[in-house]
């Protein structure tokens, strides 16, 4: 059995995985939160969970101040969960599993009023090497569906690179010897070259999973192609 299937299987021998977990998701795909959910449930079974870290709240968040009984709008209140961009209900169950195992849930993303910064911060530049910048301007586009003016690709990559160290800092200061802090966050920010990998102090073992893609049928460049008129 392969590494990659063997980690979808929560319930094997495997669950050992180290000190990060980084789950990578498509945002869209319902079967991931069912993974997910089943990841934190065996790692807090066993006692080997130290926290659950998210990129769909910001860094600084926090439920470690609730108790495992706490209600969801308690929940969502402690991580100041952003609806519109984020629905509850589709995060919910992962969520709630960890409050309910007394594990804390941990904003991990870049803080909405560090954007601007971020974008304006040529250092952030210098923290891949040249190579791997490209391929991350590349996914960018990609990613844009290459609908994005040329000049808005180095701040939006800079955008994610922040937003990667961000979330590589929150599962630093999250790990415990013995424990696995998982991260959810969508697939691009796991790649071992250019996303969360990349930023975390060499002590720290980790193994990054993209959960199997889903297809929805929607046309993703045709909706982002409305979106920006």
């Amino acid at each position: 059995m392969s590494l990659a299937a063997a980690l979808l299987l929560p319930g094997c021998a495997m669950l050992s995985v180290g000190d990060a977990l980084l789950l990578g998701e498509q945002h869209d795909a319902p079967g991931h939160r069912k993974l997910q959910r089943e990841w934190v449930e065996r790692l807090a079974a066993r006692d080997h969970l130290a926290a659950l870290a998210l990129e769909m709240a910001e860094q600084g968040t926090s439920t470690a101040g609730l108790p495992a009984g706490a209600d969801e709008a308690q929940v969502r209140e402690a991580l100041r969960w952003n609806a519109p961009s984020w629905p509850w209900d589709v995060y919910a169950p992962v969520v709630m599993a960890a409050v309910r195992a007394g594990v804390p849930v941990l904003g991990a993303n870049l803080p909405r009023d560090m954007l601007r910064e971020a974008m304006e911060d040529p250092q952030l530049d210098v923290l891949l090497p040249e190579p791997s910048l490209q391929a991350q301007q590349q996914a960018v586009r990609a990613g844009h569906c290459g609908l994005l003016p040329e000049r808005q690709i180095p701040p939006m990559t800079r955008i994610q690179i922040a937003r990667d160290r961000s979330m590589a800092q929150t599962l630093a200061e999250a790990s415990r010897p013995g424990k696995t802090v998982v991260l959810v966050a969508g697939a691009g920010h796991v790649d071992p070259d250019l996303g969360v990998p990349h930023y975390l102090p060499p002590g720290v073992r980790v193994r990054q999973l993209v959960l199997p893609p889903h297809e929805t049928g929607k046309d993703y460049c045709a909706e982002l192609r409305k979106q920006l008129g």
